[in-house]
């Protein structure tokens, strides 16, 4: 059964490049979502096995976005992916705080950004 996957991403060409990768490396389902105001909305609507969410958004970060998405029963057991530009180690140490299954940093490599993924969320490609 293919597992299905929100990448949340303000970026065009990164939810574009996330989406093929992982549709044809690793043959899973993806939904795509602009902002953190529409991620919250398919992450309540849709059955999601991951999100993969970056943190630099307009309206609603992905910090503010994680925060209400591990308040909320019906989504608080989805395995998050953080998908960020911030290294910083003030960030890093943010990271490391939050209850998510990893980080893949940008810029990432399309070819193995499956293999990070189901790496961090011990699934097979």
């Amino acid at each position: 059964m293919s597992k299905w996957i929100l990448v949340v991403d303000d970026e065009d060409e990164i939810r574009e490049v996330v989406q093929a990768a992982l549709e044809e490396f690793a043959g899973w389902q993806t939904i795509t979502a602009t902002s953190g105001k529409e991620g919250l909305q398919v992450a309540k609507t849709e059955s999601l096995d991951a999100i993969l969410l970056d943190i630099s958004m307009p309206d609603m970060d992905g910090f503010q976005l994680l925060e209400q998405l591990k308040s909320d029963p019906q989504t608080q057991t989805i395995p998050i992916i953080i998908l960020t530009a911030k290294a910083l180690p003030s960030d890093q140490q943010r990271f490391s705080e939050l209850n998510i299954a990893g980080v893949i940093l940008k810029p990432f490599d399309p070819i193995t950004i499956c293999n990070e993924v189901a790496r961090l969320l011990d699934w097979s490609v």
